[in-house]
């Protein structure tokens, strides 16, 4: 997911996830949402409209910390 979105940023997210266990774990709970969500959408997982909508907002609530904790990154190790 990140990949498409901030490809750019994907060095500095991957230095700030081997150095950080909550940005890493923040980036693995992104990850773990984004595939049972796509797994719902494509029929392989049940979940319900209204777990599905929760799972969507926690996900997308998730991806804006990790960019801000990357950013944060970023600027602190002048990269």
């Amino acid at each position: 997911m990140f990949k498409e979105c901030c490809p750019e940023l994907l060095p500095v997210m991957e230095k700030a996830a081997a150095e950080n266990p909550h940005i890493d774990k923040l980036i693995q709970r992104h990850n773990e949402l984004n595939k049972l969500i796509d797994d719902a959408e494509a029929g392989r997982e049940h979940i319900d409209e209204l777990e599905l909508e929760k799972l969507k907002k926690e996900k997308l609530h998730l991806k804006d910390e990790v960019y801000q904790a990357v950013l944060e990154y970023k600027k602190e190790h002048n990269l």
